[in-house]
């Protein structure tokens, strides 16, 4: 019995040694790989967690642009940056909405939407705010950026969506929409300079249907480029405030001043402006036209100097506002082009916000305007724009867009406004008409959210 117990005793011993034994070879291992073989690290260095960014984004133009800044910011910082391009951009969307369903959205994202959807994804918790960011160092970053590009991406105090205020998005370029006019064919008609007034560019039907040329081109299929047209003149002949005031519903669309925008278009098509079919006309195939030398004029954004320069690098055009009607200042849809979101719930926010920071800087900006030939959001990149690109750019102070008015129209009445402009192009109805349908179907809202 004594053997026995002797024997269990020398047994504990060298099981207890061997598990000493097994605890410091591990020990030994994990401090090896840790300090790296081959003579270990450096005094000052220490062990960073791997570190991947993941993006989604549609834009098909810049995929390669992104996949080099990328590579270019990973051997800079060591952080890993992963661009998926979803296309089009209804798939993009759709994916989008999914994602933030099922608590997968990536690091970085952009929304495709109104204010109203950009909205619900903060409150939602989705959306990081960056205010913090955007305004150390005395407001660095943000000052970096065009102010219309900021208005996008901000939620003011006392907004009618009850968001907390702040900057949520990361511009990466601007855009406005303007008209584009062919040298060549104004020269051809007879035309020395492009029309100031309204009357000096209806005057010019008349020369267009002489030469063989047809006007102004764009993708009025598309209903909100024919919205985005008529507020640049409501805005002209009324000025802000009272467009502000119909919005609200205390002025109503059959007001002289608003029958008066709904007539520019009768105008239009009186004397022979417009390009035939443009009512039901995408913005693609406007584009091919303008780009083939089909029309003297198009209405379009700033995005088209890729465009055209894809369709025709010889096209000879210029960039100027619609011609004034009234005496209030022309205003142009514009404002940022696209933007990139950070996920309120990433690992990775410091990271990410990082990166986001390094994209807008200078030299990122620069390249991403040569590249794409889009607008950059960085202000001070603008010194290094083609004479178009810098023509366009000029305008950013004197933009405008719904997503940053204090107050937003009725899906349903906008909707009403853009077909009834359709239906005077066509000759369907008159401008009094629609005015009379469109303030209908305001009035009918009115009265529903009154009942809620």
């Amino acid at each position: 019995m004594q053997n026995v117990k002797s024997k269990m005793h020398n047994f504990n011993v060298k099981f207890k040694n061997f598990i000493f034994l097994f605890l410091i070879l591990n020990f030994t291992f994990l401090i090896f790989n840790l300090t790296g073989c081959g003579g270990g690290a450096g005094q000052g260095d220490r062990i960073q967690p791997a570190v991947t960014i993941n993006a989604w984004h549609w834009m098909t133009d810049r995929d390669d642009a992104f996949a080099e800044l990328a590579a270019r910011y990973e051997k800079k910082t060591g952080v890993k940056v992963k661009f998926e391009l979803y296309a089009p951009s209804d798939s993009y969307t759709q994916k989008v909405r999914a994602a933030a369903q099922a608590g997968t959205l990536p690091d970085i994202f952009g929304l495709l939407g109104e204010k109203r959807d950009f909205a619900s994804f903060v409150i939602a918790g989705h959306v990081a705010n960056l205010d913090s960011e955007m305004l150390r160092d005395n407001a660095a970053w943000k000052n970096k950026f065009f102010s219309r590009a900021i208005a996008v991406n901000e939620f003011l105090p006392d907004n009618e969506f009850k968001v907390e205020p702040g900057v949520y998005g990361v511009p990466l370029d601007v855009m406005n929409i303007q008209m584009l006019y062919n040298k060549k064919l104004l020269k051809d008609a007879g035309i020395k300079r492009p029309p100031k007034t309204w009357d000096e560019f209806l005057a010019m039907g008349e020369k267009f249907k002489e030469s063989g040329v047809q006007g102004l081109v764009s993708g009025w299929g598309e209903m909100w480029m024919i919205d985005c047209f008529a507020s640049n003149y409501a805005f002209n002949i009324m000025g802000e405030e009272k467009v502000m005031k119909t919005i609200k519903g205390e002025i109503p669309y059959t007001d002289p001043e608003w029958i008066a925008v709904f007539n520019l278009f009768k105008e239009m098509a009186d004397n022979n402006i417009l390009y035939n079919g443009i009512v039901t006309m995408v913005n693609k195939t406007a584009e091919q036209l303008f780009a083939n030398e089909r029309a003297a004029f198009a209405f379009n954004g700033s995005w088209c100097v890729n465009v055209y320069a894809g369709m025709n690098p010889d096209l000879d055009y210029g960039v100027m506002f619609p011609p004034a009607k009234g005496d209030f200042l022309m205003k142009a849809w514009g404002g940022a082009g696209s933007s990139f979101l950070v996920n309120g719930r990433s690992l990775f926010k410091q990271e990410t916000i990082d990166f986001l920071r390094w994209l807008s800087d200078d030299e990122q900006q620069a390249y991403l305007a040569e590249v794409t030939k889009n607008l950059p959001a960085n202000k001070d990149c603008i010194t290094k724009l083609t004479p178009v690109l810098a023509s366009f750019a000029k305008a950013m102070e004197d933009t405008t867009h719904p997503n940053i008015w204090p107050v937003h129209e009725f899906p349903l009445v906008i909707e009403a406004f853009d077909k009834g402009i359709q239906a005077i192009i066509i000759g369907e109805k008159s401008p009094a008409e629609i005015a009379v349908e469109v303030q209908k179907v305001k009035e009918k809202e009115l009265n529903k959210r009154r009942q809620y």
